[in-house]
């Protein structure tokens, strides 16, 4: 509950005491590897801080292949959006990657907080528009250069991914198949001759 209190901190927009009052309202719940805090068609009703862990949102292509398409990590706060503003089905799936503790805040009791405490509204405003301009900095690098430098890029970034993530999670990630990671990782292995 100590790394959520810290971000609720972000951009002094909330006093201590309104931290108190909004951190006691979210639920810890624990995610299994594999397990899914969203699936496809339905609907989120939820805001999730990840206190330790790795979830991935992910999206079936048109031949049934799930395509990842970003990792939040331990300290991110994440929802599918669309799904929660509009109330409609989700076309993209929230799972664990690797065992993980996220704090979740319903969103009725959300909007409530958001009367008693108007500076929560500013927060979340505020929060998602980091989140949202992080993302596309994050993935930034996917659209240059070719396989080998789009993962060197990987490791450099998240290197703690780079070790827990499933490789077939990477390659999806990076849009090459799992054999060609696998290659370029053996290459990277292999002492320079």
């Amino acid at each position: 509950m100590q790394k959520l209190k810290s971000i609720l901190r972000f951009g002094a927009i909330l006093s201590d005491a309104d931290i108190e009052v909004i951190a006691s309202n979210f639920k810890q719940k624990h995610l299994a590897a594999s397990d899914y805090f969203l699936e496809i068609g339905q609907i989120a009703h939820e805001i999730a801080f990840i206190e330790s862990g790795i979830v991935r949102i992910f999206k079936p292509d048109q031949d049934g292949n799930e395509i990842t398409k970003y990792f939040f990590k331990e300290n991110q706060f994440f929802v599918d959006l669309e799904s929660y503003y509009s109330s409609i089905p989700a076309s993209e799936a929230f799972q664990a990657v690797v065992e993980t503790e996220i704090y979740a805040i319903h969103k009725l009791v959300v909007e409530r907080l958001c009367q008693q405490i108007p500076n929560f509204f500013i927060f979340l405003k505020t929060i998602t528009e980091a989140t949202l301009l992080n993302k596309i900095k994050d993935n930034d690098f996917l659209n240059f250069g070719n396989s080998k430098t789009k993962y060197l890029e990987f490791v450099k970034r998240y290197p703690q991914l780079a070790l827990q993530v499933p490789q077939q999670y990477i390659a999806s990630y990076l849009k090459i198949t799992p054999q060609s990671l696998s290659r370029i990782r053996r290459e990277l292995a292999q002492p320079n001759q």
